[in-house]
């Protein structure tokens, strides 16, 4: 078949920006629907929430809550090897996490001055998990296994159930296996605004965890605006790959055809040093399309797609780095020498076996990433992601010998006389 994707051979810097830019979407209207949803849910609760399930899930529910003997229901539906797959990966999950403990230690700035930092979990965290076309139980492992490393006292978890009111196995099993305190049927605009808010029955949390669809992430955004915090502003999902003429075609095309069958806004970038690669890629991405049952979603992602081809490494490096992309696995001769200098990504695949799907599921590190360029100043979840850093200081009078001059004349200097009375008073007894 002829793939849409776009492709560009010695394209100038100049032309950077354009070639770098995502599919565009108009919000306008969506940020309407959600700004109404939300505001419905905040005065309604579970009413509310129960509504939209069913006008948007096409669910009618008696109860939001998940319960205890869906919980065990679920778990011997599975079978052994899928269990075995998720404990495998909570497993390394859990270990990656827990090297991330923040270990403070207290620092004497001056003598009589002294200063540390301590971590403390976030207290209540939501967590929002998509079902639909692709239940994803694996960013349940990734949100629920850092939170419960990290402390946090309540686990909750919102995902959209079926028809039939079941939440889908894999995602009750997973949940359990990565200690979720409370689990809800909610998906959608109406769970972000039921954690946001919280309902007769769904707890208000702190902050809210998860990817989705645009709704989703317009209500998250909408909803940090005022009540709650977010984990990070997100959108489609997106890989970039750099490969040289050592690379394997056939594992780079599958590579990124695993990301554009995420769903029809997703993009993928290939930048490669050599136009024969770009050839064998585009030869491969044909031939393994017609064996997915998601051809059509991928195909369409193909359409946002690039295939871009440059002068040299140093040039295929900067412009990665221009992207800023959620994945970028790098397909090179040196590609330990070439990830030293990539500075814009959210997670970094190395070598012809590192495959996005690893990070995706079980090698350990988040999949939770920026999306959208976010890559140039945010960061992937991780186990600060559940944390925050409270600043300790203890001040003896030998102390005040030391900083308070300094105070007092910096205050004076503000012209905050209440600031500074509160050291010279110290400073005069």
């Amino acid at each position: 078949m002829i793939l849409p994707m776009k492709k560009y051979v010695y394209p100038s810097r100049e032309s950077w920006k354009e070639l770098t830019e995502r599919p565009h979407l108009d919000i306008s209207q969506l940020n309407e629907t959600v700004s109404s949803v939300l505001h419905d849910i905040e005065k309604h609760g579970d009413d509310a929430v129960k509504k939209y399930e069913g006008m948007f899930d096409h669910v009618q529910l008696d109860s939001l809550a998940v319960t205890s003997d869906e919980l065990e229901e679920a778990e011997k539906k599975l079978d052994t090897e899928l269990k075995e797959a998720i404990q495998l990966a909570h497993h390394n999950i859990k270990t990656f996490h827990e090297a991330q403990r923040f270990v403070g230690k207290t620092i004497e700035t001056q003598p009589g001055v002294s200063c540390w930092q301590k971590s403390v979990a976030i207290e209540k965290v939501g967590l929002y998990i998509p079902g639909g076309t692709a239940p994803l139980f694996s960013t349940v492992l990734m949100l629920a296994t850092p939170a419960q490393i990290a402390g946090c006292k309540e686990i909750v978890l919102c995902t959209p159930p079926a028809k039939d009111g079941s939440v889908h196995p894999a995602i009750l099993y997973a949940a359990r296996v990565a200690g979720v305190n409370r689990i809800f049927k909610a998906g959608g605009v109406q769970a972000i605004g039921a954690m946001a808010y919280g309902t007769e029955t769904v707890p208000k949390v702190y902050k809210i965890f998860g990817p989705g669809n645009q709704y989703v992430m317009a209500a998250k955004q909408q909803v940090s605006l005022h009540e709650v915090a977010i984990d990070m502003p997100a959108g489609p999902s997106e890989v970039c790959v750099i490969a040289d003429e050592t690379a394997n075609a056939a594992f780079v095309a599958a590579d990124l055809l695993s990301q554009a069958e995420h769903g029809t806004d997703s993009q993928v970038l290939l930048i490669t040093t050599h136009e024969s690669i770009l050839e064998q890629v585009e030869k491969e991405i044909s031939i393994q399309l017609e064996q997915l049952p998601r051809k059509e979603m991928a195909a369409k992602a193909l359409d946002n797609s690039k295939l871009v081809v440059v002068k040299s490494v140093d040039e295929a490096v900067d412009l990665a780095n221009c992207y800023a992309p959620e994945h970028l696995i790098i397909q090179t001769r040196d590609y330990m020498q070439l990830a030293e200098r990539i500075v814009n990504a959210g997670s970094v695949f190395l070598g012809p076996y590192a495959c996005e799907s690893a990070g995706d599921y079980a090698s350990g590190t988040n999949h939770t990433l920026p999306t959208h360029g976010y890559a140039t100043a945010y960061s992937g979840v991780n186990l600060d992601s559940f944390c925050k850093k409270i600043t300790f200081q203890h001040i003896t009078p030998e102390g005040i010998q030391h900083i308070g001059k300094a105070v007092a004349v910096m205050a004076d200097a503000e012209s905050l006389t209440a600031h500074q009375k509160a050291m010279t008073i110290r400073m005069n007894q």
